[in-house]
């Protein structure tokens, strides 16, 4: 199995124009999938880290993505390929309350 990482983005707005039905079903969809082994987690507060050429951390408080939508939540999953992982991560909250989820292979280094 290959392992993506998915980010999610989403507003309350689009959230709460969704009808309460589909919401129910998509956060039955998320526990399905920690059930099978997503690790998910919501989006916080992030933290920049630079340390060019080695010479010293220093870190900027905020995020460096940019987005129309803010960052909801990240996950990561395990699927035989993009095609299985974008079916599993399109009954998600943010993908059916007028949000978007991109879906990101983990390759190999």
């Amino acid at each position: 199995m290959a392992r993506f990482v998915t980010i999610a983005y989403g507003d309350r707005n689009g959230y709460d124009r969704t009808a309460a039905a589909v919401r129910d079903a998509a956060h039955k969809h998320d526990a399905w999938l920690q059930a099978h082994g997503a690790v998910m987690g919501v989006a916080g507060t992030p933290v920049q880290v630079r340390n060019h050429d080695d010479a010293g951390v220093s870190t900027t408080a905020g995020a460096f993505l940019r987005s129309e939508l803010p960052i909801a939540g990240f996950a990561l999953i395990e699927a035989a390929d993009v095609e299985e992982a974008v079916a599993r991560v399109s009954g998600t909250p943010c993908a059916v309350a007028h949000g978007v989820v991109e879906v990101w292979p983990l390759e190999s280094p």
